[in-house]
């Protein structure tokens, strides 16, 4: 359910995609105006949503979840009471830390949940008046010495005053809003107002939605924190001024009709940005989700908004953009930012996902309550660390859990199920999912960013954006060959996919001896745009990142250009002492099929003549495992693991005799060379908060290596997940390059390989798959590139194939995003129309039919014709627009 951000707001409060609040438009509210809101309702649902009910709290499924907010709050008595000098809770030390003052109010959130928790099966602290007047009692302090005095605040980072503190207080002031009114009764009022006060990239105290602080996940954990404050003062005017606030988030995201300039948000293709350009499904998409279902929760029977379009909208994100990129209950690494090196697995990431499609569950209606019920029991049975009930943040949601798990009707089923083929184009990612795996890839462009560094996270990131992918495979515990321990044992210049140069670099804090380049006076503060542009999320100078995708199959092209602070600094923009590094040069395609992904890298070298290396796969396992890896070599013979650097025909690595196996058959290109050796890392390499802890792992690699000086480097190779030795010979290693036919191969005859190479270099990347009926071309320069059967007008990606006799399917992309229209010509028979997207033109030209997609403005979208042969033409007139 796309809907524009303009719509949106110019429908509010009416109308059933608006998610319309029930209150007058949020422009038209002014202080104090009345609307037909209950506040009462608010802080009732929020209590529920956060302590339970009386009915959750006798389910023996949310024991677990209860037994954890009481011992997490006698863990925090226990701190306050044994506090030292210039201390509230020991160990958070105040004065000069904004994190520990955040943290200390969270303890204190911590406390008064416990004493809410209803039910005799609630906690022992349940109704304790001395622990809730002890909280009032430091929050009063807390307020008086460190908090309230605006002239000695907001030192730090700006989300701890914005969002971090707000968020603990706001909870704290619905939790013991009785206890507060009775004991100090002016307290939440000035904590309300303390909190405006530090809203300094809002607006008078209040949201900018034209701020860049307030945009995506963020705006969203501020409305929420807002709606908790206005019912806490029984203000409805300022809860519905929140509530609309909230509900632009809901927009999707048009690239070209931008409202308040803002970028962050889900996109049409599934695709989720934050920080302007960061692909963020896994971490900052994940939160907004979270809190929209929390919204959901908050307001329902209160009044303030039909939150029935607003679950709509909910289900349909997690539908087109989580589903995707979950595989088997991970969250994929390419939708993480610097999140990819916490220690917190991919599981967890995901199992917030799912407290929410369960939250969420509870207020659909009909097929898509279905959907999310079948979806949350998929993600139970699929994922080996599935999140137990007793796990969810709130109890209620922890009972609704078991209670779909219980259900018979409910069948479990992924929203994104194999075979499938997902363009998330608005945030250089593709996920191509086939029974038993799914490749995630990961780029970059002027759009999208590199890679994100912040805050001493992510420490090593600068090739994660750079055609890096993951494949995953069915059945594995995946923490064990992904995740923090994998970046802390590959090397940041080897991981699989990527051309890098041999070099070492240095991370920001060891360029910098800070976790950001600080020089105020060219610019560069924490949070500036001079810092986000050249050190946090910097972008990369290509505008060539993506592909066309024609039933399920895909075609993804990127030319690896530069970074922006190297541009930047060859031109002149920098400051002395801002340490830049030059990329390799290399162009690539992914031509992704049924049961492989074809691989060709063309031009790949370094200008400035250093050793350049091209991984193809690294996959790591623990030390204990024994991976297995045979192949065999060009001239017939088997391949020795002694054979580090030989000419192979293909390669298989399996984790041990009965483990998964995935294979590598080279089409061209020099001989690969083979690692498999054993490294120790420690997971602060990654990340300056991680613990010190050793990670040891197996690590196999396969890679081509360049010398220094040496000429650009051109290869092609298939890699092909739960490859037997069989499938692998079949792929008919040299021969099935650029249509030369080859000899035999040793041990006799072999049925000819589906695959045909049509062409690789720096211009052009085409695949030819006789089985599929398939051409798939990245053509990435301008003019005509002529192919066997078809010319295509560059820069473009085109898929064609012939799914049955007769007809022609054809899909057009501009991967560039920059141009009007792209077009092939099939040369041939004429063709006439059977069924074209809109922006489609067919005619025919002398010697074959030419096609023409109009991609002005489609960011990237593939669009589509069906054709047949004339003796079966459509009434419709060939060259017509359709």
């Amino acid at each position: 359910m796309p809907i524009s951000r303009r719509t949106l707001l110019s429908s509010l409060p009416a109308g059933a995609l608006a998610m319309a609040a029930a209150a007058p438009r949020a422009a038209a509210l002014a202080p104090g105006a009345a609307t037909a809101g209950d506040p009462a309702v608010l802080a009732a649902n929020t209590v529920a949503l956060l302590a339970g009910t009386a009915a959750s709290s006798a389910r023996p499924e949310a024991a677990a979840r209860l037994a954890a907010i009481e011992s997490t709050a006698r863990a925090r008595l226990a701190a306050l009471d044994a506090a030292g000098d210039g201390e509230l809770f020991q160990g958070l030390p105040l004065g000069t830390s904004d994190s520990n003052l955040s943290a200390s109010y969270q303890y204190l959130y911590d406390i008064a949940l416990a004493t809410r928790v209803p039910g005799p099966a609630g906690t022992t602290l349940r109704g304790d008046t001395g622990v809730q007047d002890r909280v009032i009692d430091v929050l009063t302090h807390l307020r008086d010495a460190y908090y309230g005095d605006q002239a000695h605040g907001y030192y730090g980072n700006w989300y701890t005053w914005e969002i971090g503190i707000s968020t603990s207080v706001s909870r704290v002031l619905v939790l013991l809003a009785d206890r507060l009114a009775a004991r100090s009764p002016g307290l939440s009022a000035a904590y309300v107002a303390s909190m405006d006060g530090y809203l300094r990239n809002g607006k008078d105290g209040d949201v900018d939605l034209d701020s860049r602080f307030h945009t995506g996940a963020n705006l969203a954990d501020i409305t929420t924190n807002r709606i908790l404050q206005g019912s806490v003062l029984a203000d409805s005017a300022r809860v519905a001024k929140a509530v609309a606030d909230q509900l632009t988030v809901l927009a999707t995201i048009d690239p070209y009709h931008l409202d308040h300039r803002v970028t962050d948000g889900f996109y049409a293709d599934g695709s989720f940005l934050q920080h302007a350009s960061v692909a963020y499904t896994g971490s900052y998409g994940r939160d907004l989700l979270g809190r929209v279902a929390d919204t959901v929760a908050v307001l329902d029977g209160a009044g303030y908004a039909d939150t029935g379009p607003v679950v709509a909208v909910a289900v349909d994100w997690i539908t087109r953009s989580f589903a995707p990129v979950i595989f088997e209950g991970w969250m994929m690494e390419i939708v993480k930012g610097r999140g990819v090196s916490r220690t917190a697995s991919g599981y967890a990431d995901a199992a917030a996902v799912v407290e929410a499609v369960v939250g969420l569950s509870g207020y659909a209606k009909g097929a898509d309550a279905d959907a999310l019920g079948s979806y949350a029991r998929f993600l139970h049975e699929a994922s080996p660390a599935a999140p137990a009930p007793g796990a969810f943040v709130s109890p209620v949601r922890a009972v609704r859990y078991a209670d779909l798990l219980a259900d018979p009707s409910l069948p479990a089923r992924d929203l994104a199920a194999a075979p499938s083929h997902h363009a998330l184009s608005a945030m250089d990612r593709t996920v191509h999912r086939r029974p038993g795996w799914a490749f995630a890839l990961a780029r970059s462009s002027t759009r999208v960013s590199a890679y994100e560094y912040m805050s001493g996270e992510n420490l090593r990131p600068w090739f994660q954006g750079a055609g890096a992918h993951q494949l995953y495979l069915s059945g594995q515990d995946q923490s064990r060959h992904f995740g923090v321990d994998h970046l802390a044992t590959v090397s940041p210049y080897r991981l699989a996919g990527v051309t890098a140069p041999v070099q070492t670099r240095r991370t920001v804090p060891e360029l910098y001896g800070t976790q950001w380049y600080d020089n105020p006076a060219a610019g560069f503060t924490a949070s500036s745009d001079s810092q986000n542009t050249y050190v946090y999320f910097p972008r990369s100078t290509n505008s060539f990142s993506g592909g066309a995708s024609l039933d399920g199959y895909g075609a993804v092209g990127l030319v690896h250009g530069q970074g922006a602070a190297y541009a930047a600094g060859r031109a002149g923009k920098l400051p002395e002492g801002f340490v830049t590094y030059r990329d390799a040069a290399a162009v690539t395609s992914w031509f992704m099929l049924d049961d492989d992904v074809v691989v060709l890298v063309a031009g790949a070298g370094d200008p400035a003549g250093r050793a350049v290396t091209t991984t193809l796969d690294t996959r790591v396992c623990d030390p204990g495992d024994a991976p297995d890896v045979t192949g065999l070599r060009r001239d017939g013979r088997p391949w020795a693991p002694g054979d580090a650097v030989a000419p192979l025909a293909w390669l298989r690595y399996s984790e041990g005799a009965d483990g998964p196996a995935v294979g590598y058959a080279f089409l061209d290109g020099p001989a690969p060379v083979v690692r498999l050796e054993t490294v120790t890392g420690s997971r602060r390499l990654v990340r300056s908060a991680n613990p010190d802890t050793p990670v040891t792992k197996r690590v196999f690699s396969v890679a081509y290596e360049q010398q220094p000086g040496a000429a650009p480097m051109s290869a092609a190779h298939v890699i092909v997940p739960l490859a037997s030795a069989a499938q692998l010979a079949a792929y008919g290693g040299p021969s099935t390059a650029y249509g030369t036919p080859g000899s035999p191969p040793p041990g006799g005859p072999r049925a000819a390989a589906p695959l045909r190479v049509l062409a690789n270099t720096p211009r052009v990347q085409a695949l030819g798959h006789r089985g599929l009926g398939l051409t798939a071309v990245n053509a990435f320069t301008p003019g005509p590139h002529r192919l066997p059967g078809l010319t295509v007008e560059g820069p473009a990606s085109v898929i064609v194939r012939h799914p049955e006799p007769g007809t022609v399917s054809v899909a057009l992309a501009d991967p560039t995003t920059l141009h009007d229209r792209t077009a092939v010509t099939l040369h041939g028979a004429a063709l006439s129309v059977l069924d074209a997207d809109a922006g489609v033109c067919v005619r025919r030209v002398p010697g074959g039919t030419r096609v023409v997609a109009e991609t002005r403005q489609v960011y990237g979208r593939s669009l589509t014709v069906t054709l047949r042969g004339d003796r079966e033409r459509s009434a419709r007139p060939a060259g017509a627009h359709i």
